[in-house]
């Protein structure tokens, strides 16, 4: 029983840890275009930076 005093404290804070994670995910835009995204990783002529 003595362990629960520090796995509670260390879930609790790799929880929030992984709630920061996701706010910033959503702060950088990273959820923007998923739809674009999955369309242009599908398209072997999508390239970053095209040729002219």
């Amino acid at each position: 029983m003595e362990i629960l005093t520090f796995l509670i404290p260390i879930s609790l804070f790799l929880g929030g840890l992984g709630l920061v994670a996701f706010f910033w995910a959503l702060k950088s835009k990273q959820y923007e275009d998923p739809e674009g995204d999955g369309q242009r990783f599908l398209n072997p002529d999508y390239d970053d930076h095209p040729r002219t």
